[in-house]
């Protein structure tokens, strides 16, 4: 036992280590370290403990091939892909953490083995064989390899994206044996371990998902919502027909449970976008009977692009941060895995969102990792490290409801927080150190007229003007921050149509850049989204504070003719559309592509005709039990940056995703 010595890496004499040829058991745990040295040898370990280290690679322990029990609990940096990694290095690995995993490992060893291999193989065949010619330099191999392994750890894709950096890293080790075999291509001096098989042993029969779960990191899926039928179906350029609805407020709300719905896909429709899947995890108490918990906010995780965990093959994350009721979710879009639940008894949540935080780890080394900031009616900012599973923070920022947060794109540590006591906060949320211990500071106070409902930063100038729309009305702020007044009033307001003038007073509930001037707002007035020019619309030189400027209105867009408010829309400015659920569950999608050249120019001039939705989403026909759930609202709709998928938060505790076809 060499617990709580205080170790570091260094400590660790491969000299005296490797000495120990009978060593059958070796505690490390609560010492400070950051790796294993790669010649301890001690070729007869079977139990090793490191919980409460700072381990950041498991790779190492390749060199204790008898291991039969490894336990790293609380090592913040290892993640699920580092227990599917020991799975595969240690072939006697009975128990990990305390759990048994044989079942699991076996499947990783093998079918997973298999399938990766198939097709690794199959990529080869169909784009790289054709390439070399019969007779090959040695130049032109070491060409092709660097393209096949860069291709194949891109395009090679199997199990949740929770584990894809798992799979990259057998890819690439498969691919490597795969070229030393078939082109005599010496393998990298680091590569892995290769994998052993044996045709004689049983295989696996359970699917990767439900192998999973024997090591997931959040509960168990307890209940599974049965009897469900769904028919997707598609409108073009139909307005719906109108429901007047009662304007509402963010009710009390409920959350507790990962059920699941399965639709069946309708093969006979030609739909531009199909359902994956129905979730109700949001639910209070673990109650299948729960459609009452309201949905409020949803964002996709951002890719991370520095430190060890780099990943240059991913462009566009397929895990979304979903909120509602007491807890916020981590769904993974394409599996419908909830991978993460964090939840607060007293708390609802009403908005979420991420910023990439480098950090220091040890030693001064640093390395980026994701950061979630998630508030609601408690005021609080609640700061979780989502990779650690840990809420290392919170902020008291207000002592009403936060209607809405944002980080800046520039600056990772501002975030803004606008709250039911009119006011939108700048904060500074500082960096934490390796011990979680932080300092945040407030940097500015906005004063709004009116509770603030949703805000944008400018995209030309984020760290000059902040944008939003409230309950009576649309107003811009100057937040640069050399100038002194910390407290500010507001620098503009704009004024929009209404019937046959121009008012300032209405209530904007959504509110989004569509590209780096046109501004995409929805006000109260029924059946009206409005596309306007912020460049045009707000005179920078002109001086004061509280001007009125009158929106510079290039389109509108045609929408529901409800006045329910609070459905709000949002962007997708990589393919420049445009989305906003409605009051039957339907989602209006723009593709805009077309018209913005002209909104571009200085001559482009206002539309006289609405621009119709290029499609409408309809609500399948969700049955549950048999039953239609209740009247849904559709509270937010995102889609990633990429528009793979699209994330539907409704009023009656169902996060609905729909893939492009």
């Amino acid at each position: 036992s060499l617990s709580k010595l205080q170790l570091k890496t260094g400590d660790l004499d491969p000299r005296l280590f490797s000495r120990l040829r009978h060593l059958q058991k070796l505690d490390l745990s609560d010492n400070l370290l950051d790796k294993f040295p790669n010649s301890l040898t001690l070729p007869d370990l079977r139990v090793l403990n490191c919980s409460n280290n700072k381990l950041e690679d498991v790779t190492a322990l390749k060199q204790f091939p008898l291991l039969e029990e490894l336990t790293y609990e609380n090592n913040v940096y290892l993640t699920l892909n580092d227990d599917y990694k020991v799975m595969f290095l240690l072939q006697n690995l009975r128990l990990l953490n305390g759990k048994d995993i044989t079942k699991l490992a076996n499947h990783v060893r093998r079918v997973n083995s298999r399938k990766l291999t198939s097709k690794v193989t199959a990529h080869w065949e169909k784009f790289f064989r054709d390439q070399l010619p019969e007779k090959y330099t040695a130049e032109q191999v070491k060409s092709i390899r660097k393209k096949f392994l860069k291709s194949v750890q891109t395009n090679v894709v199997y199990g949740p994206s929770s584990l894809s950096e798992f799979t990259r890293w057998r890819v690439k080790m498969i691919a490597e044996e795969f070229l030393a075999c078939s082109l005599g291509v010496e393998l990298n001096s680091d590569t892995e371990t290769e994998e052993k098989t044996d045709e004689n042993e049983e295989e696996s029969t359970e699917s990767p998902r439900e192998a999973a779960e024997d090591m997931a990191q959040v509960g168990d899926f307890s209940s599974y919502i049965s009897n469900v039928t769904v028919t997707p179906s598609k409108r073009k350029r139909n307005r719906s027909k109108s429901s007047p609805g009662n304007k509402r407020s963010k009710t009390q709300a409920n959350t507790e449970e990962e059920a699941a719905l399965n639709p069946k896909k309708s093969s006979h429709e030609d739909v531009s976008a199909e359902p994956l899947h129905f979730l109700q995890c949001h639910s209070k108490g673990n109650s299948r009977e729960d459609f009452k918990t309201q949905l409020w906010s949803c964002v996709f995780e951002p890719v991370l692009d520095s430190g060890a965990r780099k990943d240059p093959i991913v462009s566009s994350s397929r895990t979304v941060a979903t909120c509602g009721g007491e807890s916020v979710c981590l769904i993974d879009c394409e599996t419908g895995t909830v991978l993460k639940k964090y939840k607060v008894a007293t708390e609802e949540f009403f908005s979420v969102a991420w910023t990439t935080l480098t950090m220091e780890i040890s030693d001064s080394r640093k390395k980026a990792h994701n950061i979630l900031a998630a508030a609601g009616r408690r005021g609080i900012v609640k700061l979780i490290h989502v990779a650690a599973d840990f809420c290392y923070g919170e902020i008291k920022a207000h002592k009403k409801p936060i209607a809405t947060v944002c980080f800046s794109p520039t600056q990772e540590t501002h975030l803004f927080t606008a709250s039911y006591d009119k006011r939108i906060a700048l904060w500074d949320i500082g960096i934490p150190d390796c011990d979680y211990n932080f300092k945040a500071s407030q940097l500015l106070v906005l004063e709004t007229a009116s509770i603030p409902l949703r805000i944008a930063l400018v995209p030309t100038c984020p760290e000059q003007y902040l944008l939003a729309g409230c309950e009576d009305g649309c107003f811009a702020w100057n937040i640069k921050l050399d100038k002194g007044q910390k407290s500010r009033p507001f620098e503009a307001i704009f004024q929009f149509p209404d019937e046959e003038s121009m008012t300032t007073s209405h209530r904007v509930d959504g509110l989004a850049f569509l590209n780096d001037d046109v501004v995409v707002s929805k006000s109260s007035k029924p059946g009206c989204i409005y596309l306007w020019s912020w460049s045009r619309s707000f005179d920078a030189k002109g001086k004061g504070c509280q001007r009125t400027m009158s929106a510079v209105i290039l389109a509108e867009l045609e929408w529901s003719t409800t006045d329910m408010s609070y459905l709000t829309l949002s962007t997708c400015p990589a393919r420049e559309y445009v989305f906003c659920g409605d009051e039957k569950g339907s989602v209006w999608m723009y593709n805009l592509s077309s018209y913005t050249p002209a909104w571009g120019s200085a001559k482009g001039k206002h539309s006289e005709r609405r621009i119709p939705p290029t499609q409408i989403l309809q609500w399948p026909e969700l049955r549950v039990n048999g039953e239609q759930p209740p009247e849904i609202l559709v509270n937010n709709v995102v889609a990633d940056p990429a528009f793979t998928y699209l994330v539907v938060l409704t009023s009656v505790n169902i996060t609905a995703i729909w893939k492009k076809s």
